[in-house]
């Protein structure tokens, strides 16, 4: 990891990006420290087949991870960076933030016992590893679509087709698409036993960053590959916003048709998904480039986003790793606090939430206010950074 004290921006910096890429890290801080129970239904994942907001916010932070590929990379080979060096330098950046990702993990007590190695950062990393190195050995559009193509149907034929060991044919021998008995979780269940995320009663069952779902995620990065290519092409700005919106259209009703077959999976990361939340993610950058590159509209109310896109690492950093401190406060009977991971005394922070969030009448309410606070509370060691042009480059 390396952090630069100055400001050096590439000439043509794409300001609708960084804007997007803020939205999405303060939506995924929001998503994830929810207020608990009480919460909207817009803020928490779909159970299992079905989409909610909150199911579009790490395939977009996966998207955009795809289109800054294209600008990162031509910005360092216009500065005559060789191709060698910016791979060398991927593999690097791909390491650390599997790294970061299991300190995310199992912060702070890290139990190796089962400690959990996919995760969040983890399935960034192999997306960011895979498109960047190829896209250095290649830049064209063609074989990013040959690619996306082959990713998406061949992940649909290995789920739907491929026998799963000691179970049978999905559809005939057990449901398609059933929530513990699928290739998907078969796999993590033999790679990594006993390191897997859900919680009892699927705890070790199965995970939503697990192995063979890594393929479709590298189809969501490779769409935005696809996107930072038209982009950086020569056309006309209104141009670009209008190639923008179609691609949108295109991708949600390509999308919610494959669904019909292979239906919207967060959790499997199905290939109906991936074009789902691409085309709403491109609804985003729509709007985003519409507004700030087309319309100029670059003062004022950008610039939150920007601060917490410029370090979007680090504002998830942050966030994981207070939330997981919360959760090992625990408060002892005679009224004081300990850090431990004993369950039979109260975590801090729904201690903390009942004492003040939950006088809210609305539970909705109560859980959006503790919500919005928590991130702004994120934000603020965030904006110091930006503040004093310190920029961490993972």
């Amino acid at each position: 990891m390396s952090t630069t004290a100055t400001a050096a921006e590439p000439p043509k910096r794409l300001l609708s990006l960084d804007v997007v890429r803020g939205i999405t890290i303060a939506f995924m801080i929001m998503v994830n420290n929810n207020g608990g129970a009480g919460s909207w239904h817009f803020m928490n994942h779909a159970h299992w087949n079905g989409l909610t907001p909150t199911d579009l916010v790490f395939p977009t932070f996966v998207f955009v991870v795809g289109v800054s590929v294209v600008f990162a990379f031509e910005s360092r080979l216009a500065r005559g960076a060789a191709k060698a060096s910016l791979a060398w330098h991927t593999v690097q950046r791909a390491v650390v933030l599997v790294i970061l990702g299991i300190v995310v993990n199992s912060f702070p007590f890290f139990e190796l016992e089962h400690m959990r190695f996919y995760g969040v950062l983890q399935r960034i990393a192999v997306c960011y590893l895979v498109v960047g190195l190829f896209y250095l050995w290649d830049q064209r559009a063609w074989t990013k679509v040959v690619a996306l193509v082959a990713a998406l149907v061949g992940y649909w034929v290995l789920v739907r087709w491929v026998p799963i060991p000691g179970v049978g044919v999905p559809g005939r021998d057990v449901p398609f698409m059933d929530m513990t008995q699928n290739l998907v979780s078969w796999v993590d269940r033999h790679v990594f036993p006993y390191h897997l995320y859900l919680e009892p009663p699927l705890h070790n069952v199965r995970d939503p960053e697990g192995l063979l779902s890594d393929l479709p995620a590298i189809g969501t990065a490779l769409l935005g590959v696809l996107t930072g290519l038209w982009l950086r092409s020569r056309r006309a700005i209104p141009a670009k916003t209008i190639g923008l919106g179609v691609g949108a259209v295109v991708c949600l009703a390509l999308g919610y048709l494959w669904s019909l077959e292979f239906p919207l999976n967060k959790n499997m990361w199905t290939s109906s998904f991936v074009l789902v939340a691409a085309g709403y993610s491109l609804c985003l950058m729509t709007l985003a480039h519409w507004a700030v590159e087309q319309k100029g509209w670059r003062k004022g109310w950008t610039w939150v986003w920007i601060v917490f896109g410029s370090n979007a690492i680090v504002a998830y950093m942050i966030s994981e790793l207070a939330a997981g401190f919360l959760w090992t406060i625990r408060v002892k009977p005679s009224g004081g606090i300990v850090v431990t991971s004993a369950e039979h005394l109260p975590a801090w922070q729904p201690y903390m939430f009942q004492h003040t969030f939950a006088h809210i009448p609305d539970p909705g309410w109560a859980a959006f206010a503790y919500s919005v606070t928590f991130t702004a509370l994120c934000f603020l060691p965030v904006w110091f950074l930006y503040h004093k042009k310190i920029f961490v480059k993972v």
